[in-house]
This record gives C-alpha cells, sequence and structure tokens, in this order.
C-alpha cells in the first residue's frame, strides 16, 4: 500500500526540512536527504474469527520509508552523509519498542556503523511496525536525522495517508526456470477515486549482497506489458505490467512505480521486498518420521511422494537420501527441496545447492515457542537478520491470527498454519455460530481458511504468501468425540481451495508422512487430484494476483464462497461450496450438486474474453455463460469445488490439457500407485515394520 505524489511531496518535505530544524548541538540543515516514498499497510483483523476471549483491538500500521540521499551520483564524499541519530517525534526507536508502541524495527538506530553512511544517489528503506493507533494510519510524527560527522541534521514530517493506491502483488519470475530470476510481474490496486496510468519503473538493487541496505537506481524497465495494454487502470480496479529485467540479484531491491493521475499528476508506488524466484512448491511437511529406517531412503515413500507432485519437504540433511546426488542417485531421480533452518549458511547458499532450496524456517510457531517461550517479534527480527546477506529466502510459520499482526514484514515469505479439525486451534471452535444452535468442538467452519489467508495477504503485500493445508496427518486429537482424527478427503480438498482462492503461492501439506498415508489411504487420491490441479494452472498464481471475494446466500442460508484470481493471461474463478454441516459421524458432510448461478466481476481488460470454460483433475469442460455488466455470470450444477478459467485467448484451453494428459503420464511414470493398488499400498506399509532394501 504505497502512496506518494511525487514532486509536490518532495517539494514539501524540502520546505519543512528546513523551517523545522532545530538547532541545538547542530547547525542549519543542508544534508542532502528525503523521504521519497512512504509505504503504509494498514493492521487489520481477519474477519469472523472467534476465541475465548476478546484480544486487543488496537491497530496500528506497517511503515516503511523510503530515504534517499538527494546528492548527484559521482559527487563523492562532499554528497555522503550518515544516519547517526534518527528518532520519531523525538523517540528514539528502542523507548518505542519498550513502550509497547512498536512491535518491531528496522532502522538505523540498530544498524551497524558502517550501514549508517549513505553515498550520493543511495536508497535505503527505514521501517517499523507499529502496536498502536498513535502510530497508524492518519497519523503524522517527525523524523529527525542527525549527522555527527557534518554537525548537521534535518526534520522531516512524515504522513501515514490512508492508501489509495498500492502495488497488491510483486513476483519475481524466470522465463526458462533458471533459480535467478529474469521477470517482474507487478499489480497495482487503484482506490484513488479516479483513473491512473502507469508510464513506468526502475529498480535499486544492492552494489553487493553484504551491503544489501545501500540500494541504487538502476535504468528504468523498458518494454512493459502492461494489462491493460493501455496502462490505464479505472477506479476501483486492478492492473499492472509484466516485463523482463535480465538475470537479477538473490539480494533485496526496492521497485519504484510511476503513474499519472488524469490531469498528468505523477504519482509515485514503492514496495522493497526481497528477490526470489518464485514458483509454486508443494511441500509434504514434516516426512522422516515412522519405521525403523528414515522413509527417504524408500523408494515406495519417494514414488509415491512424487507421483502425488510434491516437490519439498521439511528437511535439511538426510543421510542416505540427500547426499546421494550421482546421475541415479535417490535425491537426483526423486528431488525434495529443503525448508528448514539451513544451517551452517555456508553448505546451503551455494548455486549447486540453490535449486533445492525453498527456504529458511527457524522457528515452527514463534507466537507459541516450546522450550524458551513465545518469540517476540523483535527476537524474530534479530535472528532473520544474518540471512539478509545470503541469497537464502525465509519464511516464518504462524498460527494465531489475534497477534499475528505484530510479526507482519519479518519475513521473506510468510505463511500459516490453521487446521480446520482435530487439532488444537488458537479460535474457540465452539464459539461459531455457523450451523445455529448446533455447536461443536471438533472442528471450525473451513470457510476460515481464506478469511485467514486474505488476512496475512493484505498485512503481507506485496510479497506472496503460503500456507500449510490439513492432510492426512497423525498429529490429531480425540475432540468433543470425533474418531476420525484426520480430515476426510472432502474436508482436506475444501481447506485446500480455501487457501488456492486467495492466491497462494505454495501449500505444504501436514504431514505427508508413511504412518499419515497408510493410515489415511483415502485421502491419497484427493492429494493427487490437488497436486496435478495446481500444476495445471500454476502461471495463474505465480503471475496472478486476488482480484475480488464475496459469500453469497440462499434462503438466509450460506451458500458459496466466490474468489478470483486475474493475471496477464486471464482470471481463475472458484465457487466453494458452503452448504455442508457436520454430520452424525462427526465428518463435514456435503450435498449433491445443485444448480448454482455465479456472477464474477472482472477486470476490464478481462471483460471481453475469448473462451470460459471449467477445469478440473480429469478434464476441461464447456461451461454456459454469459457476460454481464463488468463481469460474466456462469450457470452451473457444482458442489465441493469449481474452478473457472476466463481466457482472451483461445489456445489456452488446449495447452492447459495438454499439460494434464503430461501430468497424468508423470504420474503413472512411476508405475506405483498406492491408492488404488493393494500391492503398492502394502509395499508402503511395509516401510513401517522392515528395512529398506
Amino acid at each position: 500500500m504505497l502512496r506518494i505524489v511525487r514532486c509536490g511531496a518532495l517539494l514539501v518535505f524540502t520546505i519543512l526540512a528546513c523551517s523545522c530544524i532545530q538547532a541545538d548541538e547542530v547547525s542549519e540543515p543542508n544534508l542532502p536527504v528525503s523521504i521519497v516514498g512512504v509505504t503504509v499497510t494498514p493492521l487489520a483483523r481477519a474477519a469472523g474469527m472467534k476465541y475465548s476471549r476478546e484480544t486487543d483491538g488496537e491497530l496500528g500500521a506497517r511503515v516503511e520509508l523510503f530515504v534517499r540521499n538527494t546528492a548527484k551520483l559521482g559527487s563523492g564524499d562532499e554528497g555522503l552523509f550518515s544516519a547517526h541519530a534518527v528518532t520519531f517525534d523525538g523517540m528514539d526507536p528502542q523507548r518505542l519498542i519498550r513502550d509497547e508502541d512498536w512491535a518491531w524495527h528496522d532502522t538505523p538506530s540498530i544498524w551497524s556503523q558502517e550501514e549508517l553512511a549513505m553515498p550520493a544517489g543511495s536508497l535505503a528503506v527505514w521501517k517499523f511496525n507499529s502496536k498502536s493507533t498513535r502510530w497508524g494510519v492518519g497519523k503524522t510524527f517527525k523524523v529527525r536525522i542527525t549527522d555527527w560527522d557534518r554537525a548537521r541534521a534535518v526534520e522531516i514530517p512524515v504522513r501515514l495517508d490512508p492508501p489509495r493506491l498500492w502495488l497488491s502483488a510483486v513476483t519475481f519470475l524466470s522465463s526458462d526456470g533458471n533459480v535467478v530470476p529474469d521477470t517482474l510481474v507487478f499489480h497495482v490496486e487503484n482506490q484513488s477515486g479516479s483513473a491512473v496510468r502507469v508510464t513506468g519503473a526502475r529498480l535499486f538493487l544492492p552494489r553487493s549482497s553484504s551491503k544489501w541496505r545501500l540500494l541504487f537506481p538502476q535504468p528504468p524497465l523498458s518494454n512493459l506489458a502492461m494489462f491493460p495494454t493501455s496502462g490505464v487502470i479505472s477506479n476501483g480496479e486492478k492492473g499492472g505490467a509484466q516485463v523482463r529485467t535480465g538475470r537479477l540479484p538473490l539480494t533485496y531491491a526496492a521497485l519504484e512505480v510511476d503513474l499519472a493521475d488524469a490531469g498528468g499528476k505523477a504519482i509515485t508506488l514503492w514496495a522493497h521486498q526481497r528477490i526470489k524466484r518464485e514458483c509454486f512448491d508443494i511441500s509434504g511437511g514434516w516426512v522422516q518420521g515412522g519405521g525403523p529406517v528414515n522413509p527417504l531412503t524408500c523408494l515406495p515413500y519417494l514414488k509415491t511422494l512424487m507421483r502425488m507432485h510434491i516437490n519439498t519437504a521439511n528437511i535439511a540433511s538426510v543421510p542416505g537420501y540427500t547426499d546421494q546426488t550421482g546421475p541415479e542417485g535417490l535425491s537426483t531421480r526423486y528431488p525434495l527441496k529443503r525448508f528448514g533452518p539451513l544451517e551452517p549458511v555456508s553448505a546451503y547458499d551455494t548455486d549447486a545447492m540453490l535449486p533445492f532450496i525453498h527456504g529458511v524456517e527457524l522457528f515452527e510457531a514463534p507466537q507459541y515457542g516450546v522450550n524458551d517461550g513465545v518469540k517476540l517479534p523483535r527476537s524474530v527480527w534479530q535472528a532473520l537478520l544474518p540471512f539478509a546477506q545470503t541469497r537464502l529466502s525465509t519464511t516464518l510459520n504462524l498460527d494465531d491470527e489475534s497477534n499475528w499482526r505484530d510479526y507482519a514484514g519479518l519475513s521473506d515469505y510468510p505463511d500459516f498454519d490453521a487446521c480446520r479439525v482435530c487439532v488444537p486451534a488458537a479460535d474457540n471452535w465452539e464459539r461459531y455460530d455457523r450451523w445455529g444452535d448446533q455447536r461443536i468442538g471438533w472442528g471450525g467452519p473451513l470457510e476460515t481458511i481464506g478469511s485467514l489467508c486474505r488476512c496475512l495477504r493484505e498485512l503481507s503485500r506485496p510479497v506472496p504468501i503460503a500456507c500449510w493445508v490439513q492432510g492426512p496427518h497423525t498429529g490429531g486429537v480425540e475432540l468433543d468425540g470425533r474418531e476420525r482424527l484426520a480430515p476426510t478427503p472432502d474436508e482436506m480438498r475444501l481447506q485446500a481451495y480455501h487457501a488456492l482462492s486467495s492466491r497462494v503461492t505454495s501449500i505444504y501439506w501436514f504431514n505427508l508422512s508413511p504412518p499419515a498415508l497408510v493410515q489415511y489411504r483415502d485421502t491419497l487420491d484427493e492429494v493427487t487430484r490437488v497436486g496435478r490441479e495446481v500444476r495445471m494452472l500454476e502461471p495463474f498464481y505465480l503471475e496472478g494476483d486476488a482480484y475480488l471475494y464475496r459469500q453469497t446466500r440462499s434462503n438466509g442460508q450460506l451458500d458459496w464462497d466466490l474468489a478470483s484470481i486475474v493475471s496477464p493471461i486471464g482470471a481463475l474463478l472458484f465457487a466453494l461450496d458452503l452448504d455442508y454441516a457436520p454430520s452424525r459421524s462427526k465428518v463435514f458432510e456435503f450435498k449433491r450438486p445443485r444448480a448454482a448461478q455465479f456472477n464474477f466481476d472482472l477486470p476490464a481488460y478481462l471483460q471481453h474474453p475469448a473462451d470460459v470454460f471449467r477445469v478440473d483433475a480429469d478434464g476441461v469442460y464447456d461451461v454456459q455463460y454469459a457476460m454481464s455488466g463488468q463481469g460474466i455470470a456462469i450457470t452451473d450444477k457444482q458442489s465441493k469445488v469449481a474452478i473457472y478459467v476466463v481466457s482472451p485467448n483461445t489456445e489456452l484451453r488446449s495447452q492447459i490439457e495438454r499439460k494434464r494428459q503430461k501430468l497424468v503420464e508423470f504420474e503413472s511414470s512411476f508405475d506405483f500407485d498406492p491408492a488404488h493398488r493393494h500391492k503398492d499400498y502394502v509395499q508402503l506399509k511395509d516401510i513401517l515394520e522392515k528395512k529398506s532394501e
């Protein structure tokens, strides 16, 4: 959520800086510094969540200040300044942490002496996440910057204006599968009240990974492929651009996007995040448990994971698997990306290892803690800091929405874990009146997964997020008399799609260990089908952005969740069934398919599609539809999950079908199907009882 009126705002900053400086131990200001951008992300709560007790309702903001040394490049030491002391309304950031006004900050007061010096033309990003409305949306404060070496200071007023224009998604991609990205996609949301036009974009990059905080302007990005092609984004709409950037370093960068309003007035949006190649990873979770040997050394288990389209797991070094890297080695033939502590860094931050790294996860659940208690946000920041100068992206697993806003912005790739049946949960399931007077303690409404995803996505934007999805795990506990301690295939599918429809770019199944797969054989096919569908539609998740979400009712009862993802290649439309209820056997039960009309709004650049069709793991299907106003009305007979594609390209349908067929061939290539062939299931089961061959 980034908003600043360029030129006009800079002029105001310059005038006020000169008039507000307080000359005590320093002389009149002549520091070449300006705040060229202010990013304000309002902190919010997920809608509809129920807890045992009310939590603090005060909401602050996540703030990023883009601070520029305005001296001309090449002016040498004459243009240098150092931010030796930085205060906010006269207060040191550490005091604001102690007073619990802020949850965490990344400002010069805790940087090294070397990082305080800003050469001419350089840019740095100062960040804080506030816990009080005093530092929230609509507030103002003064930033005072003092350079002791030059006996100079400057005071700059900052307004935390409510965002009206912002970068809603910024994603780095690779056009050829290389771990180093060469493509950038950004989406802009316009709630400004009038149309704007994208006029350009530029990256700011560090000159070395060791000095990742100091960013320098790169040449303007050329040949922006805009959507819509005119670059004009109407009020209430989304649009953006895709551009080839050339190979980019795996480090932190700032993105500057230039726009103009209807009167030609310049507007600049800013984002700061790690450059990492985005690819849709599907994790099997903690996969090493069960049996007398590590299952990753067993072919039946590896084949099972591969045919389910699992390419990632919570592993680091696994003797007998990760060290088998020859042409016929297990990790070569059945590769899994690594996801965990990944220390020492020197063992993983190598050219050879990078293609096999998903991310660094230091904390399984920092909001709870086990041995040393809750990891406070500032402690998490400190623990993740050493990875900033590496090429490894960090993840952070959150599981308590009531205060996860305090952790927003800390990691490169946040995720959350909120299983909905037969596990301890942060929310109180018995407080939901989802089914009227029928209250249950063994499960929570499945659609709350979507609410949680949308919340975390908005707190974290424009970076992508991931989600843990409840699979056939063995960690369930008996709650309220439910005998089945893992989700049914239907419960799994709906949890997965409430996340997917909210635009996540990875899912992590909890947990596809051999004991879980053997105990809940009926779920294996559903995991495979979801994986196949994700792979079929992967470009939409990676290149796209969440568009609109709404909930429909019928006769006063919840009917469907409708959600959409828009991208340069088209739109994914999701209809998720809300007409389900707890059964006598204490599982969530869905009814038969029913006739329905689904109405979806579309962005202007997709309102004249060349093709509309439905997809699932089994095929691509014609569908009855009509364009209506600014969207589309689809008539169908469905239950559970329905996925539709709106495309400006008549070839996309056949491309998706060909990809589906190749995925089916890939699954068959292992000649191993424990979901449907008993002899294969027996081999999988044997892993729990005897050593691998």
